[in-house]
């Protein structure tokens, strides 16, 4: 079935902070992980969850309405933000990367070149990225969602990723599919904040 957006809405404002099982609060990770393991801990003043506020839905898009601020401790580097239903413990929500920008769908049809076609993509050479799977389509095998890859040999509409920065590309061995989002660490080598000005959840 495809949802329309009214419907993809009503899915998003069931994660609102005023339900029980909502998105209530925030938190740094410093890798990814499907389980909200990796969240970052320590420091004084003490990192702790923040509490979240949302904006209604709207065009199948919901935004938080109001910045955050976390302690963080030094030695440490923010990859990802992560959403949970309690202050601590609860249940995990999801994560996104710290900065993230916009999801862009990308294929792999041919595995020969270790190209991925992505049309129009605006990313440049060295740019980090994170690969998402989509529904119904394996990632191009030699791929991981979550880890880090970092652009080479960008064109207009098509890339290659590497495993570090100018790196050899990643031999992709299966075609495939899922989206691409760039990723921006924040790195803390004493005590200091990190603020969430704003963050969209989004149903495509």
């Amino acid at each position: 079935m495809r949802f329309s957006a009214q419907a993809k809405n009503l899915m998003l404002d069931s994660l609102d902070e005023a339900i029980a099982t909502g998105a209530k609060f925030a938190s740094l990770h410093t890798a990814y992980s499907a389980t909200g393991a990796n969240e970052v801990a320590g420091g004084s003043p003490a990192y702790a969850r923040k509490a979240l506020t949302w904006a209604a839905a709207n065009l199948a898009q919901k935004a938080t309405s109001g910045s955050v601020i976390f302690d963080v401790p030094g030695a440490t580097t923010v990859r990802f933000i992560g959403m949970w239903d309690a202050a601590t413990a609860g249940n995990f929500l999801g994560m996104t990367p710290n900065n993230g920008g916009v999801v862009q769908s990308f294929v792999c049809p041919d595995i020969t070149a270790d190209l991925l076609r992505c049309v129009g993509h605006g990313f440049v050479n060295n740019d980090s990225l994170i690969v998402w799977g989509v529904p119904g389509d394996p990632l191009p095998g030699g791929l991981a969602e979550g880890t880090i890859y970092y652009v080479i040999n960008a064109t207009a509409d098509d890339l290659q990723l590497a495993a570090t920065t100018g790196g050899a590309a990643i031999n992709l061995t299966a075609i495939g599919a899922g989206t691409l989002q760039k990723i921006i660490p924040e790195v803390f080598g004493a005590q200091g904040t990190h603020t969430i000005t704003s963050a969209t959840m989004s149903l495509d």
